[in-house]
Order: structure tokens, then C-alpha cells, then sequence
């Protein structure tokens, strides 16, 4: 396969391409329309002449080529060219040319809209047909247009049989009726093997699902068609053509006739269609035909409904979402679901759809394109009327194309399968865990077959299934897949050998980026890598592709791709623009290069392939160079690891002794140095805190126009170029931004609140990114508020005044509940302990200079989170929290103002605990801070961090925090009000916290520990507790997960049947749900919880039954089939007087054409798993 001048990124080539892309869009209207005009009015006078009438043809050709592309121009001029054409071929003259190649511009669709249908029209178009040779070659133009335009008259509202008028003729002989007529011209046009084929065929989708004609003439014409199919051969070139019309012409009838008419003819064509073995043929337009008439009749077997159970994005009209932005209920736009499941029992699937389906499926393996993508089409039309298990099956189905015994034709049509049924809302945001890693190994598809590859096609039909996806999902259901989708769109975008894939994966990332909003940096992407500079290849691989992987997103995805996929491609050219891209690519990540790809790639450089060989020496070549000339450079790479904080330091020691070289050009060097180090800092962490010093002591010395007054340019250059480097892709230049901006003098910032503090919320994302930069951001805005001081009633950009307090307080306490999770682990703990010591340098300070402006809610909120940080699982940081709650209560000078019920604390935490409390030791920190929970403003925040802490998985914290909360329930169960609100709060965090997993497991573990205690004794004397009623309503919502290690925790929740009336009756019911979980393992703990419920809590059961039930629970093998565990379930539901669970049965599709293929064992392996995977209540 070669490469043309695009794919080897010439530039003639490539201007000349974009230059046609830019010119067929040009047209703005249909500027010819007198030219025109003039041309078909003249038809008449130059019909006789060939010369004269072939010139005018031939420049109204001409004229309609230019609007192929744009063919919507002409719709406002196409009445006025109809009428005059219509007018010459009521006087007899043949315009052939001119109408069909209208027709062929606009498309039949449109065109047939403007031909007349008037009850007048009817005899002449027959009589004009009727007077046709259907084997005269050169008139098959009028041919075609008259079947459509008798297609149109067909359409009158009138009985047929009223046109026919007497039917004895003069001669005494009878007259055919007009309906056998057009019926017999129908028939007589689907056999000929030319383009009036296909008019025929629309012409018969018209004419029989008239209501007359349906009554009389459809049986016949069915009967007639079946009889046609069946006496063809499929290897005779003619017979072919007659079973292409007849194909045609039903596909059309079950498109447009209604159902109720056609479905006691469907069966019979069904198995017509099975004898003739059409996926057999030669013909690939015989089998998309088969393809299109198997899917109309799958319509046509199911109930014309629109999917409950569809996903549903909202609507895309803007006018529509406006309108309802005001509040609305939810209850019209989804069925409920337990409606939905009702009318899905109820609703019998034919056996036929079955058939259908299968032929769909092999029809997304075809060889031929149009072929496939009939039959996606097909899976997603036919899949939205099925219920949502057996629509789930064939989901499941398509998911098998792509595996790697498939052909590249499977894995195209799968990607067609999927981008149709995501489109429709038909693929669930359940299933995309399993579909997008099917779409990322699509994008880079590539089997080698000779001198060339294949795969184009399924790259391609990948970009458009996450183009589609971009357009079907809400952004937080593609969320978690953002990442994967991002890099491998891109990787396509700048890397793909065919220059439409490439284009493909462009449009598919703009439109992510425009209908998600949650791709990393994809503005600035689209600005580099848009549809047209995707063209050139060479500036795909050795420019676009560099600008990508300096956002550290891409990076490492971009080099691991060079290295895996294209350093050992097949193609030369590719492989050496690979390599140069790698040399390009050094200086975003050296230590990736020099200690991950180099070693990956010398093993690959002495290997067997020669492809291999050839890219990898090229590659540690280029590699190795790039790393070189990033190593000379002064002071930079593997040397400024050492040089740079040296040399920060030096610039520091001069600075403070005032070496006189104050307006020497040095100072611009120095200056230079730093900022670079800034910009660098990714390379050489190491010399973030010289780099600060250095930057302080040259400020304060060479930046004084006269004692606390700044240089004013110095001033705006320096505040303005650190604000813009809070916004870097490097995470480590935004520390070093923040770190600057706190250490700059005060003189400094003077003026520049505003711009310099306030600013620093830059660095904060949602996605949680850069979490070292919001620890040095955080820091940052407490130097700044610190150095500027603080007044009442200043202006808000000099020092922290009463109109800014707010905002200071704000960042910095969203910052204290940053609980950020990566690979290693809670690194928002350090945004979290830079948070909690900048609140208490700003809040002395702010308390000692103008403690007015200190709002009691601040203080409230201030107090509250640092008693829930004072009661976390991790020790070092819950000794920072305790130690600073201590000292801003006991500060006397300043006295913190409107601290939250101080006189209690006082007495729970008196002075001698400043020195005496070890807040690392949980055996002693917990037996203070659990006392909070008996203050009503503290219990919900001292409870949220008690409940991590008795939840964990540290022992030691785990016995203490546990020990000390059960002190306080004891404490308090006689006082029922205490008891009542304690309870509450508990519901509530549960209910805050339902989807957070770092609370709600936790929670789980100490809920279970609370009830195993007896701490809610008091609410069992009553039967249905709100507390009981509505915990167990929170429980049943936890149980809806589908992660094993949460649903392994709720049976241990059998400490709920202490509590009397309906509740006890649902945890048993429950229970006894789990006990035929899908889930072995869950099913034998819940087994065991319950052995262990009814040891303790005897009294629920009947005495005389409770021997039986501890018999079954502890004798029956859990772990056994679903099929052998339910019957003893049901005997415990009989025993305990639970209503049996229903069994609800999935419906699974027999894929006899797949399934036949597998081997003997792989088929009783899947068939075993299905039968133990049925679903079960």
C-alpha cells in the first residue's frame, strides 16, 4: 500500500488538498438560477436540433454538478424548474436528461415531493408507461421518472376502481382496471436490469399499502414475490437482477405499510429468505438487500414501542432545555421501574426475532462495508424494542466481534453496532466499563497482510463510536473514561497512517471537548490539532504531537504508543518519523526516557524482527542525542540537578550582603536565573526552597526604589508572570508560582492583593489534579494575607479587610476538606495540613488586629472542621489538627472571638491539655474528642471524623476510637432526647455520604459494631422507630452496588432484627434475598450472619421452627448452583414466614452461528456460567 502525497505530508499535496476541502464550501446560493431559467424555457426550440439541444443539456449537467455537494441550495428553485419541465412533458416531449439528473442531485426523496398528484394525472403517466420499451436502453431516463412520478398518483385519497369508469370498451372487449394495471407495469419493472429497478421497488412501497390495494392485491403480490426468490439462481447475472427488485420491493413495503397488515405474511418470508441462503451469494448488494429485509421484518414480528428503559440524555434542543429550567417533576420522563418490568413480562418475544437477530449479527462480520453497516443499523433499531435483558444480550453479542480470532470485518461492524445502539440510548452507562477498553484496542487496530495493512476502516468507525458517545451520554457517566478516550483519540489524531483516520479522530476529540467539557486541555488541543493541520503527516508526527505530550495527561501515553506501535511499524517512513518524534519528545520527560524507553528499547534493538531492529537503533539514537544536547545546555538538565540550588544559594548570600550592584545588569541576570528555575523546577525539584530565599533577599535588596516603596515595573513584571505560571501544565512549576508569590516582601505586593492572594484559587481544580500546588497555594495565601496585614475598613487590595474576609476564609476551608486519593495514597493530607495551619496564622492575626470583622459563622466553621480533623484515622495530622483546635481556644492574646459553646470546651479541654495531651496516641486523643458529641454544634463534624476512625483498618485506632464512642452511648442511653439526636446526626452523615466511599464503608463497619453493642436498645421498646425505619431505607440503598466488597458488608447488618414490627419482617426478607445472590461468597457470610443473628436474638423465631432453620442454615452448601440453594431458601422463607422472592428469568439469544464455532469444552464452560448467573430477587 503507498503512500500518497498526503500520507507523506508533501506540501503541493497538502495545500492542494485543503484548497478543494475549502472550495466545495464556498457556494453561498444558487447564483445560475436566469442562467438556468433561460436554459430549460429554450428546450423546446432545441428539441429538434441534436447539436444545439446536446449543448444545452450538457451545460445544465454542468450547472447541477457544481450543487452535488451542496444540494440543499437548490430547493428553493426547484418548484419553478419543475413546473417548466412538467408543462413541456405534458405536450409529449421527452426532457429526460434534465429531470433525471435533478432528481440525481437532490435525491428521490425530495424530488418526489414536487411532482403532482392530482386525479388528472393518473391516466396520462400509465398511458405515457404503458407506451414504454422496458428493453430500450436509451430511454431508460423516462422510464424512471415516470414509474416515480406514478408512484406519486398513487397516493390519491380515492378508491382506484372510481377511475375505471365503464370497462367495455367499443369492441366490446374489457378493459383492464386501472389497479392490475400499475400492479402489472410494477411487477414488470422489478425484473428488468436497469435503474428503473429501484423506481419500481419505490413505486410498490406506495401502491400496496393503499388501503384498496392491500385488500385485494396483497396476498397476490406477496405470493408472487416468494415465487420470484424462490426460482432464481443466484449464480445467473440475470436472475440476480430479478431478485434485487423483488428484494427491494418488499424491504420498502415493511418499511412504509403498517404492521398489522403485514405481520401474518412475515413468518412465511422469513423462511423464504433462510432456504435462499442469501448471506451465501457473491452479491454484496444482494446481501445488504437480505440484510435490510431481515431487520423490517424483525420491526415488523415486535411491538411498535419506544424503550423504557433507553438511556436518556435530556433534549437537544436549546429552546426545549430552557423551557424547562424551571422546576418540574421527574415522573413523566422515565417509567417507573417497577412499572417497566411489568410491561416487559407481559410482553412475549416471537421466536422468529431470534432468527432475525442471529442473521444480523453475521451480517456484521460481512466482507462488505454497506453490508455491515445495514445490519448495525439493523441491531440498533431492532434492539430498542426488546426488554432491557434480552436487549442486554445482544449488547453482549455485539461485544463478541471483537476479539482477535475476528477479521478486521468484525471489529468494524462491532464498532458500527455500538455507535448505533449508543446513539439510540440503547448501550447503558452500565456497560461502558466493558465497551470503552473494546474502543481503545479499535483506534489502534492494525494486522499487517502482505506489503500492506488493513484496519483503516475500524480506526475509523472507532473515532465515530466516541463521536457518538460525546453526543449520547451526560459527561459524568463517560467521566471515569475521560483519560483513556482523551489519549487514544489523540494518539490517532496525530499518529494514524491513513490521513482520514487521523481527520476521524479529530472531529471525534472537538466533539468531546464541545459536548463533554471534561477533556484535559482540549481547547488548546483543538487550536493545534483541528481538521485541516491533522492533514500533513510530517507536521502531525514532529510538531503537533511534541505540543501535545507537554501536557503531562498525554506524555507518557504518547512515547509508550511510539515505542510499542510505530517504532517496529511496517512502514519505513512511519518508523522514522516515529524516532523523530521520540528525539523531539526528550525534553517533556528525560528521566521516562533515560530510565524507561532506553532499556525497553535495546532489547528490541538485537532482536529477530527485522522491522524492530531497524526502529529501535533509530530510536536510542535520536533518544540518546536529544538527552545529550538537554545536557549541555548551562545549567540545565542532569547538571542543573546540582548547579541550580547553588547557584540560588549564592545569589542569596550576596543579596544579604548588600553587594553593591544595584541597577547592574547582573541583577537581570540573577533575575533570569530564578524565574528559569521556576519554569524548570519539574527537572530539578530539589531547589524549590533556594529558589524562594534567593528570590526574598534579591527583592528586598535590589527591588527599593527608597525603604518599603517597590520598583513599580519590577513589581508588575514579577506578580504578573508568577500569576500566569499558577496556570502551568507542570505541576511542579506551579509550586514554584505559588512558593514565589507567598515569599515576595510586602513592599511587593502593596496594591496588589487582589491580584497576588485572591488569585492563588487558580491552582484549584475539580479534577483533583496538582495537589502539590494547592498545598503550596494554600500556604501561599496565608504568607500573602499575613505580610499585607490586616484593617477593618481598608481597601481590599492592600490589606484583608471586612469586604475580603469572606473570600480568604472560604478558599482555605474549602481546602481543609481536600481528601484527594492517588497511587500513593491521601495526598490531600497535605493540602489538608497546610490548610489548618494557614487558618490559624490568618485567624490570629485577623483576631488580634480587628476581631470584628470576624463573623460568628466563620469562627463556627473554623471550629468545626479542625474538631472533625482532630477526630481522623491518621495520626500525624489529627495531632496537627488537635494542637491548633487547643491553641486557638486557650490564645489569650489575641482571644479568638464567637468560638462555639468555649466554656464547655474549656472544661473539656483545660490549659494543662495544651502540653499534657498526646493527640498521636488515639488511646488518649479519642477519650477527649469524643466528648464534642454531647455539643450539639460539633456532633455532626466530630461524628463524620469518629466515624472514619472506627471504621479503619489501623487496630490500634480502630479499638480506641470504638471504646470511646461506646463510653458516650452509654452514657446517654437514658436520656431518650440525647439518644434521639445523636441518631439523627448518624442519618444524616449516612445519607451525605451514601456515595462516598471513603465514609460510607467506614460507616457500615461502625454501624455493625454499634448495633452488635446494644446501643439503640431504647428504640427496640418501640415498634417502628423513625431512627430504625428509616437507617434500614439507606441500607436497602447500599445494597444496590454492584462491588463485592460493599455488598459483603451489608449482611452484617442482622443486628436490625432487634428492632420490632415491619422492620424485622424486611431484614429478614432481605436476607433471605442475599442467600441467592449471584455471589457465591455473599451468599455463605449472609448464611452465617444469620447463624449467628438467631444465636443471639432467639426470640424472633418460633421455637418450634428454629432448630429446622439452624439445621438448613449451617448444613447447606452456600456455594452451590442457584439452582440447588433456592429450594432450600424457599424452605426458609416457609419456615419463617417470609414470602418467597420471585425468580425472574433472563432471556438469553441461542447465537447458533457464533456458538457453533467454539470448542466442545469453551461451550460447556459458558453454558455452565449461564445457568449460575440466571437473576434471581
Amino acid at each position: 500500500m503507498a503512500l500518497t502525497e498526503t500520507e507523506n505530508g508533501l506540501s503541493g499535496g497538502e495545500e492542494g488538498e485543503s484548497d478543494v476541502i475549502v472550495n466545495t464550501c464556498v457556494l453561498g446560493g444558487f447564483s445560475e438560477s436566469s442562467e438556468t431559467r433561460a436554459l430549460l424555457s429554450s428546450l423546446p426550440e432545441v428539441h429538434g436540433a441534436a447539436a444545439t439541444s446536446e449543448s444545452t443539456t450538457q451545460r445544465f449537467l454542468v450547472i447541477m454538478n457544481r450543487y452535488q455537494e451542496q444540494p440543499h441550495l437548490l430547493d428553493p428553485h426547484l418548484e419553478w424548474m419543475m413546473d417548466i419541465l412538467l408543462d413541456f412533458v405534458r405536450t409529449a416531449i421527452m426532457l429526460k436528461s434534465s429531470t433525471i439528473h435533478i432528481c440525481c442531485v437532490r435525491g428521490h426523496k425530495i424530488f418526489l415531493q414536487l411532482l403532482p398528484h392530482e386525479v388528472a394525472d393518473v391516466q396520462p403517466v400509465l398511458d405515457l408507461l404503458s407506451r414504454q420499451d422496458p428493453k430500450d436502453s436509451e430511454t431508460w431516463e423516462t422510464r424512471y421518472m415516470l414509474l416515480l412520478w406514478l408512484s406519486m398518483t398513487c397516493l390519491i385519497p380515492f378508491d382506484l376502481s372510481r377511475l375505471d369508469g365503464n370497462l367495455e370498451s367499443d369492441g366490446s372487449k374489457p378493459r383492464e382496471p386501472i389497479m392490475d394495471r400499475i400492479l402489472e407495469i410494477a411487477k414488470s419493472y422489478l425484473v428488468v436490469s436497469d435503474t428503473p429497478r429501484d423506481a419500481a421497488s419505490v413505486l410498490v412501497s406506495k401502491f400496496m399499502t393503499r388501503p384498496d390495494v392491500k385488500q385485494k392485491r396483497l396476498g397476490d403480490f406477496l405470493d408472487w414475490s416468494l415465487t420470484t426468490i424462490s426460482q432464481t439462481n443466484v449464480q445467473s447475472m440475470r436472475d440476480i437482477m430479478v431478485l434485487d427488485g423483488a428484494l427491494q420491493s418488499l424491504a420498502k413495503l415493511f418499511k412504509h405499510g403498517k404492521r398489522n397488515d403485514l405481520l401474518q405474511y412475515a413468518p412465511t418470508i422469513l423462511q423464504c429468505l433462510e432456504k435462499k441462503h442469501l448471506f451465501e451469494s457473491s452479491q454484496a448488494m444482494l446481501r445488504k438487500l437480505g440484510v435490510k429485509l431481515i431487520q423490517r421484518l424483525g420491526l415488523t414480528f415486535l411491538k411498535p414501542r419506544l424503550a423504557s428503559w433507553r438511556y436518556q440524555r435530556g433534549s437537544r434542543s436549546l429552546a426545549a432545555n430552557l423551557s424547562m429550567s424551571q422546576p418540574t417533576t421527574a415522573t413523566d420522563a422515565v417509567t417507573p421501574e417497577a412499572e417497566t418490568q411489568e410491561q416487559e413480562e407481559d410482553y412475549d418475544i416471537p421466536e422468529e426475532v431470534e432468527t432475525v437477530i442471529e442473521y444480523l449479527l453475521v451480517g456484521l462480520k460481512d466482507k462488505e462495508t454497506i453490508v455491515r453497516w445495514s445490519a448495525a443499523k439493523g441491531i440498533g433499531r431492532v434492539t430498542g424494542r426488546l426488554p432491557k435483558e434480552l436487549a442486554d444480550d445482544v449488547v453482549e453479542s455485539v461485544m463478541d466481534c471483537f476479539s482477535f480470532q475476528e477479521t478486521d470485518n468484525a471489529w468494524h461492524g462491532g464498532c458500527l453496532a455500538l455507535a448505533e445502539l449508543g446513539r439510540r440510548g440503547l448501550l447503558l452507562p452500565s456497560r461502558l466499563p466493558d465497551v470503552v477498553p473494546l474502543i481503545i484496542k479499535s483506534l489502534t487496530y492494525e494486522e499487517k497482510r502482505g506489503a500492506c495493512s488493513v484496519g483503516s476502516n475500524v480506526r475509523d468507525a472507532a473515532c465515530y463510536v466516541c463521536w457518538s458517545f460525546a453526543r449520547a451520554y451526560e459527561p459524568k457517566e463517560l467521566e471515569p473514561f475521560v483519560s483513556q478516550i482523551a489519549s487514544a483519540l489523540l494518539i490517532t489524531a496525530v499518529f494514524d497512517r491513513n490521513v482520514n483516520c487521523r481527520r476521524a479522530a479529530s472531529a471525534a476529540f472537538q466533539e468531546n471537548v464541545g459536548r463533554q467539557g471534561t477533556f484535559p486541555h482540549g481547547i488548546d488541543i483543538l487550536t493545534a490539532a483541528d481538521y485541516y493541520a491533522v492533514g500533513n503527516l510530517n507536521n502531525c508526527y514532529l510538531n503537533i504531537s511534541v505540543y501535545i505530550a507537554s501536557f503531562p495527561e498525554y506524555t507518557k501515553a504518547i512515547i509508550d504508543h511510539l515505542v510499542v506501535m510505530k517504532i517496529n511499524h511496517w512502514d519505513g517512513v512511519i518508523r522514522e518519523l516515529a524516532t523523530k518524534a521520540l528525539h523531539n519528545m526528550t525534553p517533556q520527560a528525560p528521566d521516562y526516557m533515560a530510565t524507561t524507553v532506553l532499556p525497553q528499547l535495546l532489547p528490541v534493538a538485537v532482536g529477530m524482527d527485522l522491522h524492530g531492529r531497524h526502529g529501535a537503533i533509530l530510536a536510542c539514537a535520536e533518544i540518546t542525542h536529544a538527552l545529550y544536547k538537554l545536557g549541555v545546555q548551562t545549567n540545565r538538565g542532569f547538571g542543573g540537578e546540582l548547579m541550580r540550588p547553588a547557584v540560588c544559594g549564592l545569589i542569596e548570600k550576596l543579596s544579604l550582603s548588600k553587594m553593591p550592584f544595584k541597577n547592574d545588569s547582573v541583577i537581570t541576570g540573577w533575575q533570569w536565573l530564578i524565574d528559569d528555575t521556576i519554569k524548570t523546577l519539574y527537572l530539578i525539584s530539589s531547589g524549590a526552597k533556594d529558589m524562594v530565599s534567593a528570590l526574598s533577599a534579591l527583592c528586598e535588596e535590589y527591588y527599593q526604589v527608597q525603604p518599603g516603596q517597590a520598583d513599580s515595573q519590577m513589581q508588575d513584571v514579577l506578580v504578573s508572570q508568577y500569576i500566569e505560571g499558577l496556570k502551568s501544565p507542570q505541576m511542579l512549576t506551579r509550586c514554584g508560582s505559588a512558593l514565589a508569590l507567598g515569599c515576595l516582601p510586602q513592599f511587593m505586593i502593596h496594591n496588589k492583593l487582589k491580584q497576588v492572594g485572591l488569585k492563588c484559587v487558580y491552582i484549584f481544580n475539580p479534577e483533583g489534579n496538582f495537589t502539590e500546588a494547592r498545598r503550596d497555594a494554600v500556604t501561599a495565601i496565608s504568607q500573602v494575607c499575613v505580610k499585607a496585614g490586616v484593617c477593618a475598613q481598608g481597601s481590599p487590595d492592600s490589606v484583608v479587610c471586612s469586604e475580603n474576609v469572606a473570600e480568604v476564609y472560604g478558599t482555605l476551608l474549602e481546602s481543609i476538606n481536600d481528601f484527594t486519593t492517588d497511587s500513593r495514597g491521601d495526598v490531600g493530607a497535605w493540602v489538608r495540613e497546610a490548610a489548618m495551619t494557614s487558618l490559624m496564622d490568618v485567624t490570629t492575626l485577623v483576631a488580634a488586629s480587628a476581631p470584628d470583622i470576624l463573623s460568628p459563622d466563620i469562627v463556627k466553621c473554623l471550629m468545626c472542621c479542625l474538631a472533625q480533623q482532630a477526630a481522623e484515622k491518621i495520626d500525624r495530622y489529627r495531632a496537627h489538627a488537635g494542637k491548633i483546635l487547643l491553641c486557638l481556644l486557650h490564645s489569650t492574646e489575641p482571644a479568638i472571638p464567637h468560638i462555639p459553646h468555649k466554656e464547655e470546651l474549656l472544661a473539656i479541654f483545660p490549659v494543662e491539655t495544651t502540653t499534657s495531651l498526646n493527640w498521636n496516641a488515639p488511646s488518649q486523643a479519642f477519650q477527649y474528642i469524643t466528648q464534642l458529641l454531647g455539643l450539639p454544634q460539633y456532633q455532626y463534624h466530630t461524628l463524620l471524623g469518629v466515624t472514619v476512625s472506627v471504621g479503619g483498618i489501623t487496630e490500634s485506632t480502630v479499638h480506641f476510637s470504638s471504646q470511646s464512642l461506646f463510653d458516650y452511648l452509654k452514657g446517654i442511653q437514658s436520656n431518650s432526647a440525647a439518644l434521639t439526636q445523636f441518631g439523627d446526626t448518624l442519618l444524616r452523615i449516612f445519607k451525605d455520604n451514601l456515595r462516598n466511599d471513603r465514609v460510607s464503608i467506614p460507616f457500615l463497619k461502625m454501624l455493625n459494631q454499634m448495633l452488635a453493642n446494644s446501643c439503640f436498645e431504647i428504640f427496640t421498646t418501640q415498634e417502628n422507630h423513625q431512627f430504625c425505619v428509616d437507617l434500614l431505607t439507606l441500607c436497602k440503598e447500599f445494597k444496590k452496588s454492584k462491588d463485592i466488597s460493599k455488598l459483603l458488608l451489608f449482611p452484617s447488618f442482622c443486628g436490625l432484627i432487634q428492632f420490632p414490627g415491619e422492620v424485622r419482617k424486611k431484614v429478614l426478607s432481605q436476607l433471605l434475598i442475599l442467600l441467592c445472590h449471584s455471589f457465591p461468597v455473599l451468599r455463605k457470610t449472609t448464611a452465617s450472619e444469620m447463624y449467628e443473628m438467631l444465636l443471639t436474638y432467639d426470640d424472633v423465631v418460633d421455637p418450634e421452627v428454629l432448630d429446622d432453620v439452624m439445621t438448613l442454615l449451617s448444613d447447606t452448601n452456600w456455594l452451590d448452583d442457584l439452582n440447588t440453594v433456592r429450594s432450600q431458601r424457599n424452605q426458609l422463607c416457609d419456615l419463617l414466614g417470609v414470602a418467597r422472592p420471585q425468580v425472574v428469568v433472563k432471556v438469553t439469544i441461542k447465537l447458533t452461528f457464533i456458538i457453533a464455532s467454539l470448542p466442545y469444552w469453551l461451550y460447556l464452560i459458558i453454558t455452565t456460567l449461564f445457568h449460575q448467573q440466571k437473576a434471581v430477587i
